[in-house]
């Protein structure tokens, strides 16, 4: 014998708006589909419900940057990095280039399989302004399909030392602001690895990246720090915050950068002291500016 709740009447089911409260009036129920973030009668994927809040939290950091862009230009250019099946890039498109009327959204991966797949879901929903190419980063630099200047450049969990590359990048082609959220950064730790032994003999400060574990958690907080202070070095303001709660991953740490023109030239020499004193001077070529921008 079923049970219902008092009354007699079955629980009505959750409508869309309840099981996903951040959606927007004529938000496209087809794109979430296409994505698998709903299923095909509305229902919320449980498998990518983690995905979607980490993307809409992503959005209210940058649609406010894209909106300020729009008030003086009469285009705005995103190139998302490691688009992998371009959850962002197609959500800012929905949610924010829309509107807009201008704007246009590159995505850059290296699957040419899920190139193809983008390809074609912009076909299908008629999102004009959306391109997509089969590159890895580092080939994107001298790409002519891409403009030579973008407006921002954003780089959701690019592995390891893809997330320099698009910071290398987003300087090249003077973005206005960059949005990182890196991810599996492995090529410090195994330099900090070949000198431990050094390390130790020389300063109680190894003990930091003595061990196995803490050499790679350490190599990471390094990375990070020294990647922002290339871009304060570089003519950038730089913020750094938790994308979402360390509950849903370890690799949320989110940089925001806001190009200023004014270069820190006390922030070079912080990376200089710091490869210098920790013993990473052969990482010095992708750290150090080659050249700060001017403005």
């Amino acid at each position: 014998m079923s049970k219902h709740p008092k009354g007699g009447a079955k629980s009505p089911a959750k409508t869309l708006n309840e099981q996903l409260p951040e959606l927007r009036p004529g938000q496209s129920v087809a794109l979430l589909q296409a994505l698998h973030i709903l299923t095909r009668d509305g229902r919320i994927n449980q498998d990518t419900r983690r995905k979607l809040k980490q993307v809409y939290h992503l959005v209210q950091f940058i649609e406010p940057l894209i909106v300020d862009m729009a008030k003086d230009q009469t285009n705005v250019s995103l190139v998302d990095h490691g688009a992998g099946k371009s959850y962002l890039g197609f959500i800012l498109y929905d949610l924010v280039f829309k509107g807009l009327g201008f704007g246009d959204v590159i995505g850059v991966e290296s699957r040419e399989e899920l190139v193809t797949r983008s390809i074609e879901l912009a076909q299908d929903l008629g999102f004009e302004r959306m391109r997509f190419y089969a590159l890895k980063v580092a080939e994107a630099m001298t790409d002519t399909r891409i403009p030579e200047r973008v407006d921002m450049v954003t780089a959701l969990h690019a592995c390891d030392t893809a997330t320099d590359d698009a910071i290398s990048f987003g300087l090249a082609r003077h973005a206005k602001a960059m949005v990182l959220v890196p991810c599996c950064q492995a090529e410090m730790a195994g330099v900090l690895r070949q000198n431990r032994g050094l390390k130790l003999a020389r300063t109680p400060l190894s003990e930091l990246w003595r061990h196995p574990l803490h050499t790679r958690e350490f190599g990471s907080q390094m990375t990070n720090v020294l990647r922002c202070l290339r871009l304060e070095a570089s003519g950038y303001s730089v913020t750094v915050t938790e994308l979402v709660g360390w509950e849903h991953s370890m690799k949320n740490e989110l940089i925001l950068a806001k190009w200023t023109g004014r270069a820190n030239a006390g922030a070079q020499q912080r990376i200089e002291e710091i490869l210098s004193e920790m013993g990473l001077t052969a990482l010095g070529e992708r750290f150090l500016p080659a050249r700060l921008l001017s403005a």
